[in-house]
């Protein structure tokens, strides 16, 4: 049985829309792309490598597969370019018919329980997608930055799922990179 692991950027207020540019997500008139660009550092990147680093699949939303297949594959000598391309990409959707990004596969929702069941996934930002499979996700890995932006996408958005933090720790430029597992309520007894 393979685990889902969710790693996203976000405010401290729970905003993740549009961390990398400027241009990546302005639905709803949203002026503040690029937020997180500032506070990336070599130490996040490994940091992340090392926590999210597990091997199998990456499945992502429409959305941001459309975002990140307009981008990555156009970079050239860089090192994620490389490994994205390697990577295999399942993209949930309904709507998304004739990928053009290499080693991507469209599923269903309904196919990502048995997706699950034969690999370990990750799944960058996809906030949708995340949203419509919380019984499936095992590991929440949130980029915690501090900025509070008072306007934007949540990643939770009304989704009520308490969460146990079983691994923490900061860089130097203050971004909190804190590891949860769906867990219980604490007790105060």
């Amino acid at each position: 049985m393979g685990e889902i692991t969710v790693v996203c950027s976000l405010t401290l207020d729970g905003v993740m829309q549009g961390p990398g540019r400027a241009d990546e997500d302005v639905r709803g008139g949203f002026q503040y792309g690029g937020w997180g660009t500032p506070y990336s550092e070599d130490s996040m990147g490994r940091v992340l490598q090392r926590r999210a680093g597990v091997q199998g699949g990456m499945l992502l939303g429409r959305r941001t597969y459309e975002d990140f297949a307009g981008f990555w594959p156009k970079q050239e000598d860089n090192p994620y370019t490389d490994a994205l391309n390697k990577q295999q990409k399942y993209v949930v959707s309904s709507t998304l018919t004739d990928p053009d990004w290499v080693n991507t596969h469209v599923i269903g929702l309904d196919d990502v329980a048995k997706l699950k069941s034969e690999q370990n996934l990750i799944v960058l930002g996809s906030g949708e997608l995340v949203r419509s499979i919380p019984e499936l996700i095992d590991v929440y890995i949130l980029l915690i930055h501090p900025l509070v932006l008072g306007t934007g996408r949540h990643l939770f958005g009304n989704l009520h799922q308490p969460l146990t933090l079983t691994h923490s720790e900061t860089t130097t430029t203050g971004v909190v990179i804190a590891e949860y597992k769906p867990g219980t309520v604490p007790s105060n007894g």
